[in-house]
């Protein structure tokens, strides 16, 4: 991962062959299934504020309190239930957008990778 202080070096990536890495995700969050969550940070701000990256989560259900994110589905689908507020239907091409302290139940139904941009 690339942590600058100013813009980062220009670059591309082709999302869907990226390798990820295991991120272990809390058993607490596991609603049912057999989830598993993979990543690759792709840049972060030097003071840890804005963090970019990729991530993959497969078939299951988690429960999570989000972070300010703007991330675009490049494969699979969910269904993110935000609590008191919006279900949303999530498929490749999708952009969307989670507030800070969003509480949410992610239905994966196809294992679903995305990029994404969090502010902190």
């Amino acid at each position: 991962m690339t942590t600058n202080d100013q813009a980062p070096a220009s670059f591309a990536v082709h999302i869907p062959d990226a390798e990820l890495e295991p991120e272990p995700l809390d058993p607490a969050q596991i609603v049912s299934g057999e989830p598993v969550v993979t990543g690759k940070g792709l840049w972060e701000s030097a003071d840890g504020t804005q963090v970019r990256g990729i991530w993959q989560i497969t078939p299951g259900v988690v429960t999570d309190t989000e972070a300010n994110e703007l991330f675009v589905v490049v494969s699979g689908r969910a269904t993110v239930a935000v609590e008191g507020g919006a279900t949303l239907e999530i498929g490749p091409g999708d952009a969307c957008v989670l507030r800070e302290g969003d509480r949410t139940t992610w239905t994966v139904h196809e294992t679903l990778r995305k990029a994404y941009h969090i502010s902190l």
